[in-house]
């Protein structure tokens, strides 16, 4: 998707690079991360690191224990941009929802399917259960693709149940209300210490997915594109920070994350920033695309639409092509 005439007009005409006028009045605004996790950092090193300030922006940052409310939230007005799974913000528009995604800042399933210590082969989890978080979630995305893996059908072999926040799940493991979960770091080395096994990596098989990014509605691009450009920049400059600044880093994700453990902190940082943090977080087809396939089977109206359809790559193609990412990172 496109900006189209006067918008794109007006957004070509700023400054990828200038901040705000330091004589403005900061815009306030909220935004929503949906899970506990190291792929939900960039904005909290954004508002921590000055970043958002600089960009003349008052931000609001809300923790949502899911992307469905998250997402409830951006439809409703109450928030302006939501860090979430790609899946939930396709899922929305091809409902109708006017939302899309503007960068995505992890373009594959960083998760874990992790089991109980009684489960050692996946063929043990026939007719038991494992938890998500909500349907319709990344996270729920995840458990059917580690389960077809294994030649396993979702919700006729293995039964994928509701739990709530990723953090709930080790709880509902450990309490035997399932026997395994789709997790994410720092929450995977949390349940490995209390003897649970990791059964898949699903990061290692590699999947283009658009799993992690930046999202709006085309409401607020069409009216008010500046604040996107300024939205978007501010989480570009964090993410350069972030990848050259570790023990700033920790310290954020320490804060948000509530986890003083420095050897959790520091397996989430390598994993989430150095190996699958996107420098420019461009949106990409082939990420959408597989994003449409998993949906499919649940709307099949999914499966004729065209992924270019669900982002606007606009803004960081833009700091791109002007080289201000490359100068972030003293190219």
């Amino acid at each position: 998707m496109r900006l189209a005439g006067a918008c794109l007009a007006a957004l070509l005409a700023f400054s990828f690079a200038a901040p705000a006028n330091a004589a403005e009045q900061p815009r306030k605004l909220r935004m929503a991360f949906t899970s506990l996790s190291g792929s939900m950092a960039p904005p909290w090193l954004a508002r921590e690191g000055g970043y958002f300030a600089k960009q003349g922006l008052d931000v609001e940052v809300i923790a949502m224990p899911s992307g469905v409310e998250g997402m409830n939230a951006l439809l409703a007005g109450e928030v302006q941009f939501l860090h979430i799974a790609g899946g939930t913000t396709v899922s929305a528009a091809v409902g109708g929802g006017d939302v899309l995604i503007l960068a995505t800042t992890i373009n594959t399933f960083v998760q874990s399917l992790v089991v109980r210590p009684e489960i050692e082969r996946a063929e043990q989890l026939r007719g038991k259960a494992i938890g998500i978080s909500r349907f319709g979630t990344s996270i729920d995305t995840g458990a059917r693709v580690a389960l077809r893996h294994f030649g396993l059908v979702p919700e006729k072999d293995v039964a994928i149940v509701q739990v709530g926040a990723v953090e709930s799940i080790v709880a509902a493991m450990q309490g035997n209300r399932v026997q395994g979960g789709i997790l994410s770091y720092p929450t995977i080395n949390r349940a490995q210490k209390l003897g649970n096994r990791v059964l898949l990596d699903i990061a290692a098989l590699g999947i283009p997915y658009a799993s992690t990014g930046i999202t709006t509605t085309g409401k607020l691009l069409r009216s008010d594109p500046d604040l996107a450009r300024r939205y978007v920049t501010a989480l570009v400059e964090a993410i350069a920070r972030m990848k050259q600044d570790k023990p700033f880093a920790m310290a954020v994700m320490r804060k948000y994350l509530r986890i003083s453990d420095p050897e959790l902190l520091s397996e989430a940082y390598d994993v989430y920033v150095q190996k699958y943090l996107q420098s420019v977080p461009l949106p990409t087809p082939e990420a959408v695309k597989a994003v449409l396939e998993e949906l499919a089977p649940r709307n099949p109206k999914a499966q004729s639409e065209d992924p270019k359809k669900f982002y606007d790559d606009t803004i960081v193609r833009r700091l791109e092509a002007s080289g201000f990412i490359g100068r972030l990172y003293g190219k």
